[in-house]
């Protein structure tokens, strides 16, 4: 699964898989969908205010989310302080996933319309919904589905856990991640379908068409069903299903792993205070955007929504649009026939508790472009530089489309070669995938980029409950 030009429809009609009747009906969603997304001022944003004396911007309503601004010290990184906007979104959003035993675990995934999503719909959870939105804040109609993850049967629950989102863009948000097996008939609705969850680890492999939202919550279920360890015939695969088997060795005790973050977060290595729009230093703001004064990181944007999928007809919204395609990478190795990853001890400003497991690269190269070579990013080059052969997954995945307009990164999972220390700096720490798996049930341990290549690498292992 290293393919990241790979197709929906050639590789539907190339390969067979997924099944052929859920690319039509991915198409049918995508082509029904009739949604337009234009640019608009800032000053012309429907429903949206600055505030007089922070600068700040923010719903009228007062929910939803604010751009505000925040002051950030003592990283102790290449640049020892800044100050940058940030979404601050306080409420507890719902990513909920119905499940359903059958021949296999089946999910009820959806084809939802995001205004930031390069490709308009994707492939979404069961419910993904801000507390505005499910508790209908916008005076549209109501979420589908709802009631099994507010109200679920006793019982019923197969993973329930609070989880941080992007800590360079959002300003401490989390969003409650739930699994929840259907009691009875559950009949699709528009726009819904059940699919296989072997499906769903398969379209994992193609750009840009699984969202976020459903690559956490797949990160969750990987910590409560693990994958079969019955030899596939793909050596790599059979490595990765011993990663996740409780029984696996790692180099480092669960314990050592948690002391060793816990060590890092009393230090504290990172103070962030929120401050006010319109007094960030180094950004600039028009009647258009909001920018960096050279140009990099992101910018805020405004969007003017018209659809007919969506719980209301139309809305304005800032986003915010990243510069460049990020990297993203775990670099793996096996340990005494067990397969680790360097994960990183990840300091970002917005993380409620810093640091969070990482993965090993999490930038956007081009943002370290004026810095000295010494100051890019740890083993990036080890990244870019891989051999095909060395690339175990390669796929760019798009993030939060509600908050974020067309930011993209490049997923991958490259075995590491000698040059990678077995013993790393101390900011990193070879874990297995079970490690992290079992820290998944618990909140604020692993970020959302380590969910989501967690969620990869689960789909490599090739077989499912």
């Amino acid at each position: 699964m290293t393919g990241a030009a790979t197709t929906p429809a050639a590789s539907a009609t190339a390969t067979g898989w997924p099944d052929a009747g859920l690319w039509q009906w991915y198409e049918e969603r995508r082509r029904a969908s009739t949604s337009t997304v234009t640019q608009v001022p800032l000053d012309e944003l429907r429903g949206w205010r600055t505030d007089p004396v922070t600068g700040d911007l923010g719903h009228r309503s007062g929910q939803f989310f604010t751009v505000t601004g925040l002051d950030v010290r003592g990283d102790g990184g290449p640049v020892p302080g800044w100050q940058q906007p940030i979404i601050s979104q306080p409420e507890i959003g719902l990513l909920g996933l119905l499940v359903r035993r059958r021949a296999g675990l089946e999910c009820l995934v959806q084809a939802k319309m995001e205004p930031g999503n390069v490709n308009g719909v994707q492939i979404s959870p069961t419910v993904q919904a801000t507390r505005s939105n499910y508790t209908r804040v916008h005076g549209g109609t109501g979420t589908p589905y709802l009631e099994h993850f507010v109200r679920p049967v006793r019982g019923s629950v197969v993973a329930d856990v609070l989880q941080s989102e992007q800590g360079s863009w959002f300003l401490g948000k989390r969003n409650r991640n739930m699994v929840v097996e259907a009691v009875g008939p559950v009949p699709e609705q528009e726009n819904f379908r059940w699919i296989t969850l072997r499906d769903l680890q398969l379209l994992m492999g193609l750009d840009n068409v699984v969202n976020m939202d459903t690559r956490t919550v797949l990160a969750c279920l990987a910590a409560v069903l693990r994958p079969s360890t019955r030899p596939t015939g793909d050596a790599f695969a059979d490595l990765v299903a011993r990663g996740f088997s409780p029984t696996g060795g790692a180099v480092e005790r669960d314990v050592d792993v948690l002391s060793w973050l816990t060590a890092l977060r009393s230090r504290r290595p990172l103070v962030a205070r929120r401050i006010g729009l319109a007094t960030v230093r180094g950004w600039h703001r028009d009647r258009h955007a909001i920018d960096h004064d050279a140009g990099r990181h992101f910018s805020i944007i405004g969007v003017d929504v018209r659809t007919a999928v969506r719980e209301v007809p139309g809305w304005s919204q800032p986003l915010l649009r990243p510069r460049g395609r990020g990297v993203v990478a775990f670099l793996a190795r096996p340990i005494g026939g067990v397969l680790h990853l360097l994960a990183r001890a990840c300091v970002q400003p917005g993380l409620r508790d810093v640091p969070e497991l990482g993965p090993t690269v999490l930038c956007r190269p081009e943002n370290y472009a004026h810095l000295p070579a010494a100051h890019r990013p740890p083993f990036l080059d080890a990244v870019l530089c891989a051999p095909p052969e060395r690339i175990r997954y390669d796929c760019v995945l798009s993030e939060e489309g509600g908050r974020f307009h067309h930011a993209e990164n490049r997923y991958l999972v490259v075995e590491a070669d000698e040059r990678v220390p077995v013993r790393p700096p101390e900011d990193f720490r070879w874990v297995t995938p079970r490690q992290l798996a079992m820290l998944l049930a618990h909140s604020h341990y692993v970020t959302v980029e380590g969910r989501s290549l967690l969620a990869a690498l689960y789909s490599l292992a090739g077989s499912c409950p």
